[in-house]
């Protein structure tokens, strides 16, 4: 019996222990956390999926990478963490305890150049009854809901970061010897198969954290930097400004819910735009049902590769909303984009209070080489990462109002404990030295030496601290008025003053034995230099030098010795003496005027001759024409951006217009004019980008002077006898052919991007882009200015061809042409469409244009 009781009693002991143990172990918790990191970069990711495998229950990690998951579950025995462009990767835990698992996530290389659907036969692929296609117009049905400008009102805080390296180097190229007092500048080295190569040379890096308002009505879109960091070269060789703006137009902020996609300055379809099943495939690939709402792996490929479309993969919410939750996004090898050998995007959403979807983090990285598959290149990078997205909380009006966008006023000087407080991203230890590493660079006499060589090449000038000689190509030129014309010339630079500009020049024709000479001084109102914006200066000059009557070139010197070479008679020219006194005043949202004063006398050279018919019948030769004038010029480029060279600004084209008004009054009397006139001149410049078709530049332009004067105060339209290419001239006019003093015109210039020649198996490889272009000029000179009419007037000139009025047919030309011949090349052949017979109008011609285009 006791013997009995002891067993029962250890069982009972046994099954309570057990109990207990059982009762214990279901409520120990497990915690897991940690942080989540790029594997290659080493940079804390945000926004990555953490969740317990086989479950919906999970979180997203926070701007620094952070995550931490807490559960009582026993069946919890692993981890999940994803992020879209990277392989998913599972970690074991420990059940019941505490623990800390840090990850490294490793890119996702998918190469989706085709998708294969196997089954028994295979399917010609058809939008008819395809799920994927079916699922994808649910997307673009949704697409208005999902969008930020669907909200009232919404605002938050952004930073941006942008970076540019040379990529792809070989341990060859680093231990050359001229790279021997540079070593510092390389980062360490990274995953061979990640984008840019093994060994990557940073060069530049800008970053900006800024706070962001929106309002839907009346629509306000305004950013204000409250923080900017950028490297900054010598401005004597480098416009530091404009190329942050060229790096800024080159990578924009990719919205996949806008039909068309700007990259690079061309335009690609989005994968949910309105009409993308008709030029893309789509694929149901997965479905992700441990997240939270489900999710739609789709993946999409183009119908033709060598079009401007992306591939990738995109993930869809099944929660109603059809949103994106993220986006993996590259282009096909074949794809017509010069210079670009890889092209990565990711994008990830995060969901709002009212279940909705806002970007949180956009990354696109390229890699840059003239050589698609070997060779050094150029490796850039912009990250944007969104956090304290808050919707529809208005703010005061005043808010809203002034610059879209604005720069506190210490933006630029905030130091580097600011900075590694406020980065929702640390960055990796050769880009957080890369300020430090550029500014030691330059101080290096061999690098110095470098970039003085190449700004002599590309800019052509030569630096000598406080002045630089140049431009070169306008040290030898030739004309039939000059003959042999040669030419030296300079001008200060901010080393000497940043308020204090002068410019100079002298020349010699070995022909007509003559000096020529220019001196201009410039003063900065704003204590800037006066090649950045906004500009603010007043400047007075003088000029003594020959024109050709009507040319006023905007991107090179007449006097460059690759525009001594013309077609036709070229022997129509003028003597100027031209004093000038300019202010101009720019406003940093691209609204702009500038006020002139101009004494002009010229007199005619080569075969141009000034005559009158005396009431004798006899003609009167005229030495020398004198006018004053007085100038106003309004200028509007909302949006504008550009590279300040040194001689010139060299646009960036965008999609939006610019403005320009110009008021010029000749004043009678006044320092010796013998004029009084009125002329009035409004030009209008869009570019329009119509997808898949590639993109218009269009250019309007009218004009119409007040008063009685001779013909070389009419408007002479702008005639080109060279054999390039100009696209804001007529390039088979002769000089001075067409005199006006109304006139309306019209430029148009069509660029499909290859649409065409993409679709022909023998032209697609070359990757040539097809061009067309039309100009048109209407116009008149009324009879008070006309010589036939008042003897009085000035003769039209007959020489070189002569000179005419408009009738009532227009002046046409219009041209075809093959661009992107070798990446550089533009080659038209243009036609003459009227007034073919006058005296040495040519009916074809064939022009080149070279031109750098992506």
């Amino acid at each position: 019996m006791k013997q009995f009781f002891a067993s029962t009693i250890h069982k009972s002991l046994t099954v309570i222990a057990l109990v207990l143990a059982s009762f214990t172990a279901g409520f120990a918790q497990t915690t897991v956390k940690g942080v989540v990191t790029d594997a290659r970069t080493h940079e804390a990711m945000a926004y990555v999926s953490v969740a317990f495998a086989g479950t919906s229950q999970g979180m997203s990690t926070d701007g620094q990478g952070h995550y931490s998951l807490t559960t009582n579950a026993t069946d919890r025995k692993q981890i999940q963490v994803s992020f879209v462009g990277y392989r998913t990767v599972l970690r074991d835990i420990e059940v019941g305890k505490d623990q800390t698992i840090n990850i490294a996530l490793t890119e996702e290389r998918n190469n989706l150049a085709e998708v294969l659907i196997k089954s028994g036969k295979k399917k010609k692929y058809t939008n008819k009854n395809n799920p994927a296609v079916e699922l994808i117009r649910q997307v673009i049905a949704h697409k208005a809901q999902n969008q930020v400008e669907n909200y009232n009102y919404a605002e938050y805080k952004q930073y941006e970061k942008m970076a540019f390296s040379l990529s792809n180097l070989s341990d060859k190229f680093r231990q050359r010897r001229v790279f021997k007092n540079y070593q510092f500048l390389f980062r360490e080295q990274q995953d061979s198969t990640a984008i840019g190569g093994k060994t990557l040379l940073p060069l530049y890096m800008e970053e900006k954290l800024s706070s962001n308002y929106f309002r839907k009505a009346p629509y306000v879109k305004k950013q204000i930097i409250e923080a900017n960091k950028q490297v900054k070269y010598d401005e004597n060789f480098v416009d530091n400004q404009g190329l942050a703006a060229y790096f800024n137009r080159m990578y924009q902020d990719i919205n996949i819910y806008d039909n068309n996609v700007s990259l690079l300055s061309n335009q690609l379809l989005s994968p949910i735009a309105n009409n993308s099943p008709d030029f893309y495939k789509f694929f149901i690939t997965d479905t992700l049902k441990d997240q939270s709402p489900k999710l739609i792996e789709l993946s999409f490929t183009p119908r033709n590769t060598n079009n401007m479309l992306f591939e990738g993969k995109i993930y869809i919410t099944m929660d109603g909303n059809y949103a994106v939750q993220g986006a993996f996004l590259t282009v096909n090898k074949n794809i017509n984009l010069n210079f670009v050998r890889q092209m990565e995007a990711s994008l990830s959403f995060e969901k709002n209070n009212d279940g909705r979807y806002h970007l949180s983090q956009s990354n696109l990285r390229i890699d840059f080489g003239l050589n698609k598959n070997k060779g050094g290149g150029i490796f850039g990078e912009r990250l944007v990462t969104i956090n304290d997205f808050v919707i529809n909380t208005p703010r005061p009006k005043e808010t809203y109002d002034g610059p879209a966008q604005v720069f506190v006023s210490n933006a630029e000087k905030k130091d580097d404990l600011y900075w590694t407080a406020s980065r929702p991203v640390k960055l990796d230890s050769a880009s957080a030295m890369v300020y430090k590493n550029i500014d030691s660079l330059q101080t290096i006499p061999s690098f110095r030496r470098t970039m003085d060589i190449a700004t002599l090449v590309l800019a052509g000038y030569k630096n000598f601290g406080p002045f630089e000689v140049g431009p070169i190509n306008t040290f030898y030129s030739f004309n039939p008025v000059e003959g042999f014309r040669g030419r030296l010339g300079g001008r200060t630079t901010t080393s000497l003053s940043t308020r204090y500009y002068f410019e100079t020049y002298g020349a010699y024709g070995a022909k007509d034995q003559r000096f020529k000479y220019f001196l201009s001084s410039t003063y900065s109102l704003n204590n800037k230099s006066i090649y950045s914006f906004p500009q603010n200066y007043i400047r007075a000059s003088f000029q003594h030098d020959t024109k050709i009557p009507g040319q006023e070139l905007q991107f090179v010197q007449e006097s460059n010795f690759f525009l001594s070479f013309k077609r036709g008679d070229n022997d129509i020219w003028l003597y100027n003496d031209i004093f000038r006194f300019d202010y101009v005043h720019e406003y940093l949202n691209h609204f702009s005027y500038a006020v002139g004063f101009k004494k002009w006398n010229q007199s005619p050279a080569g075969a141009l001759l000034f005559q009158n018919l005396m009431p004798n019948g006899e003609l009167n030769n005229v030495g020398l024409i004198h006018t004053t004038e007085l100038s106003l010029q309004l200028r509007y480029a909302p949006h504008e951006k550009f590279y300040q060279g040194k001689l010139y600004r060299t646009p960036i084209p965008d999609k939006y217009p610019i403005f320009t008004l110009n008021y010029t009054q000749g004043i009678k009397g006044f320092f010796g004019g013998d004029y009084s006139y009125s002329n009035l001149v409004g030009n209008i410049s869009k570019r329009f980008y119509l997808s898949q078709l590639g993109y218009t530049d269009i250019t309007t332009e009218g004009g119409y002077l007040f008063g009685k004067v001779p013909f070389p105060l009419l408007d002479i339209h702008h005639a080109n006898q060279t054999y390039a290419l100009q696209l804001q001239s007529y390039n088979l006019m002769n000089f001075q052919e067409f005199v006006s003093d109304h006139y309306a015109s019209i430029f148009i210039d069509h660029n499909f991007n290859g649409y065409i020649f993409n679709r022909v198996p023998l032209l697609k490889k070359l990757k040539l882009r097809e061009v067309v272009s039309f100009k048109s000029l209407w116009g008149g000179v009324r009879d008070e200015n006309n010589p036939a009419y008042d003897h009085s007037l000035l003769r039209f000139p007959n020489a070189g061809g002569g000179t005419y009025s408009l009738g009532s047919t227009p002046y046409m030309e219009g041209s075809v042409g093959i661009g992107n011949i070798f990446k550089l090349i533009r080659v038209d052949l243009v036609k003459r469409f009227t007034y073919l017979d006058h005296p040495g109008a040519p009916e074809w011609g064939v022009r080149t244009l070279v031109k750098f285009d992506f």
